[in-house]
């Protein structure tokens, strides 16, 4: 198993020298999914909350915590990202909000903290619109699916 990074000979918490990486473009892709009644999820499909229109506002958050990670999760490099995507999909067999994340950027790290960010904050807004009326949501199944680039490569979640 490799060594932890962020830790320098000392044990001491520091953030990653990543200067004498080559920049490669970087892609990673993570999901999450939010279960709610099915009642909410009816709502927020026909556009009837009172609060706007719940996917776009969510989708919106999702790429604003993308480029605000560097100042959430403290070793994080900041990066200027050059794509984010984020697709909320909604389910009504399981009556939930699937939600995918896809960032890239060009540069010396990955994206993947950057993707799992913008995924959960997606869903925490969609928890924060409807919790009025669903205090029950559950955010569950957060993970990363994909990351390509840099000296590690692909890396591809096994189904």
């Amino acid at each position: 198993m490799s060594k932890l990074t962020h830790f320098n000979q000392s044990g001491e918490a520091h953030m990653v020298d990543v200067g004498a990486k080559e920049s490669t473009l970087r892609v990673a892709v993570t999901e999450g999914r939010i279960q709610m009644e099915s009642a909410t999820l009816e709502l927020i499909q026909q556009g009837g909350h009172k609060k706007g229109d719940v996917l776009g506002i969510a989708r919106i958050a999702g790429i604003m915590a993308a480029k605000k990670t560097a100042d959430l999760v403290p070793l994080c490099h900041p990066l200027a990202l050059t794509h984010v995507n984020i697709d909320l999909t909604p389910d009504p067999e399981t009556s939930s909000i699937y939600c995918q994340a896809t960032v890239e950027t060009r540069g010396q790290t990955g994206v993947e903290m950057e993707a799992l960010c913008a995924t959960q904050v997606a869903l925490l807004t969609i928890y924060d619109m409807c919790k009025a009326i669903d205090r029950g949501m559950t955010i569950n199944q957060v993970q990363l699916l994909e990351k390509k680039g840099g000296k590690s490569g692909h890396w591809l979640r096994e189904t």
